[in-house]
């Protein structure tokens, strides 16, 4: 099985590691194919019961409590993508001379002749929302598309589906990127790299390495951030088609080749005629929602893309302002007695957490969670002068604590050792005391959630929730 289309899996033995989000589609789409399927998953649990009973109905093999063994007369795995590389069941097939492919690689290879073009972005944070805002410029443009990938939606579904679409706006995580080696995209963007999941690739250069696989093959414009060396490197590194652009975007004054911001305005001088003297308006920087400094980053890579797909400028600004924002990024909740209190939940590492502080002035900090192996010297050397105080909440929350007695010794600090559902409502509550009119309570917590919630949307509720209660 190299690189080329697999046409015929007729009766090919495909083992399909996990089940979950991407291990059912994959599953049903390669029984649908004629491949003898089988599954196999480390949990045993009543989720996983019921979707191998799913599977089984449809004459798929399913083993549960067992993701380790290589099924006999295996010739691909296709696995999901968060299975870490240095599992037994990789081992085995690495020894057996078995490839390995994720569910985005699966998807990529299933294409049907003359399919929509892939538009890709990855980064530690922002995906999401640059995928988003993409999606909404070029529907702006007439184009039809949609926001694929890590965002929740599955390339299988979209893929093997009916609906034809022009181009997709795919959101890819480091772990589908580790798993799809011959996946080419049109264009594609590196938002920024921040330590994130080392636990899972095992080291900083193995997880840029696989973050900066996005690039390899682009046909049109290879998209980094001009803040941030580490994507711009990756842009040097990859294997890219002959006359592919490297294409910078900057909060600042762009120069040729890049896209930033002049007075107000997001502005190309990357898809322009005469990029050394001429300079094309795009948008103002009001029509991004919110205008946070990060989130202008995520519009001008989203642009750049769009551009690089040919999209004219109308349909940029159009795009930016018919888009909304998911809930828990940056979102305004209320303001209670002139203090505002900001949800972003979403901020579940030390970089998003970074960008989030660094859009406020005067902060009292809601943080805390699971570290996920990360440290918070630097975020909180960086934000130490804006904040007013800090309310800890979760498993990790002494790392936190930590940090701030080295970086701000003289911001107050509250400790909340309790993880049930009132904590929530006492960190709010907390936060208030230490607040001042003009401050921002920001839930920023730098943290994963699931040692107190089922996951980040969860947190945001409850935190949206006790800032009602303090309204009322």
């Amino acid at each position: 099985m190299g690189s080329g289309q697999v046409t015929d899996w007729q009766g090919k033995h495909v083992t399909v590691a996990g089940l979950g989000v991407s291990g059912v589609p994959a599953a049903k789409a390669l029984h649908g194919l004629g491949a003898r399927v089988t599954v196999v998953n480390d949990g045993d649990d009543a989720r996983a019961r019921e979707q191998a009973a799913e599977l089984e109905a449809l004459g798929v093999t399913v083993r549960l409590g067992d993701g380790d063994t290589l099924p006999d007369g295996t010739e691909l795995i296709v696995t999901a993508p968060g299975w870490k590389p240095d599992k037994p069941l990789f081992a085995a097939a690495d020894a057996a001379g078995v490839p390995v492919w994720g569910d985005v690689e699966l998807a990529w290879r299933l294409r049907k002749p003359g399919a929509a073009d892939w538009l890709a972005v990855t980064g530690t944070n922002g995906k999401t929302t640059t995928v988003q805002m993409l999606a909404s410029i070029l529907e702006a443009a007439g184009l039809r598309t949609a926001a694929v990938g890590n965002i929740g939606v599955s390339l299988l579904d979209v893929v093997l589906g009916d609906e034809e679409y022009d181009v997709l706006a795919v959101e890819l995580s480091s772990y589908q990127l580790h798993w799809a080696p011959s996946l080419r995209a049109h264009s594609a963007a590196v938002l920024n790299l921040a330590p994130d999941h080392l636990d899972w690739h095992g080291s900083m250069e193995a997880y840029a390495k696989d973050k900066g696989r996005i690039y390899e093959g682009n046909r049109v414009a290879c998209v980094y951030n001009m803040a941030d060396k580490a994507t711009e490197d990756l842009v040097r590194e990859a294997d890219v088609e002959e006359g592919c652009r490297a294409v910078g975007f900057t909060l600042g004054t762009p120069g040729p080749s890049q896209l930033g911001v002049v007075e107000g305005l997001l502005v190309d001088r990357a898809f322009v005629e005469n990029r050394q003297r001429n300079a094309q308006e795009l948008a103002e920087v009001a029509d991004v929602k919110p205008a946070a400094p990060h989130n202008i980053a995520n519009a001008l890579a989203a642009a750049a893309l769009a551009r690089a797909y040919g999209v004219p400028a109308g349909a940029v600004r159009e795009g930016l302002r018919n888009f909304t924002p998911d809930a828990h990024r940056i979102a305004h909740v209320a303001d209670v007695d002139g203090v505002a209190y900001v949800d972003d939940s979403k901020a579940t590492n030390t970089h998003a957490a970074q960008a989030s502080l660094a859009a406020y002035d005067s902060v009292v900090w809601i943080a805390g969670g699971l570290a996920k192996g990360a440290t918070f010297d630097e975020l909180v050397a960086e934000a130490a002068k804006r904040l007013r105080g800090a309310v800890l909440i979760g498993r990790d929350r002494a790392l936190i604590r930590e940090a701030l007695a080295r970086h701000a010794p003289e911001v107050p600090v509250v400790d909340l050792g309790r993880t049930d559902t009132g904590a929530m409502l006492q960190a709010v509550q907390e936060a208030r005391r230490l607040a001042r009119p003009g401050d921002t309570v920001l839930l920023a917590p730098a943290c994963a959630s699931m040692d107190m919630f089922a996951n980040y949307n969860k947190r945001g509720d409850a935190f949206a929730q006790a800032v009602r209660e303090l309204g009322a």
